[in-house]
């Protein structure tokens, strides 16, 4: 029955003030964090305990970004066209280039551009001197129905382009035909 004193030493212990991790992560990634894997963008909460046994509140936002674009371009020129600049790199040659943008904050792609590009050879260029007499016109020469003593150019393209292909030039000249000094014209 007598005074029995007892004293009580309490501690309280805090929790931690709630926190915030941020991460970006490229299109087809995950990220592993504290025992999860996340590959969506979102906000994860997880409660983690601090070194006093009290919990800890800690806020993931991710963000992953867009899945790149791809834009394609096919484009035909001709060899007296090359070098062809093409996002600071010149090409001479056929082939299948690519360039890829990516975001300013990551190393994910943003835009993978993609040139298919065909140089065609320069045109050949085939010459021809023809003289005929006057009797014999006129003087068919591809589309021409030619009279007069002169130049005429005629050009092939490469099928479904403008470019030439082959430039044919002919030289025509015509020679008069003399009558005989004995015939006299009516």
């Amino acid at each position: 029955g007598c005074d029995s004193i007892v004293t009580l030493h309490l501690t309280i212990n805090h929790s931690s003030a709630a926190s915030d991790a941020y991460a970006t992560i490229c299109y087809g990634e995950s990220l592993s964090w504290n025992g999860g894997t996340y590959a969506a963008t979102g906000d994860y909460t997880i409660t983690l305990s601090n070194v006093a046994g009290c919990d800890s509140v800690v806020t993931l936002h991710l963000t992953v970004l867009p899945e790149a674009t791809t834009e394609t371009e096919m484009l035909t020129i001709g060899a007296d066209d090359t070098p062809y600049m093409w996002y600071g790199e010149s090409y001479t040659a056929s082939g299948e280039y690519t360039y890829v943008e990516r975001y300013a904050t990551t190393d994910c792609d943003s835009v993978i551009h993609v040139l298919y590009l065909t140089v065609l050879p320069s045109a050949t260029v085939e010459e021809e001197q023809v003289a005929v007499c006057e009797s014999e016109l006129p003087y068919t020469w591809y589309e021409y129905s030619c009279t007069e003593s002169g130049n005429y150019v005629h050009s092939e393209s490469y099928a479904g382009t403008d470019m030439d292909s082959v430039i044919y030039m002919l030289t025509l000249e015509i020679y008069k035909t003399s009558l005989p000094s004995s015939v006299t014209l009516p």
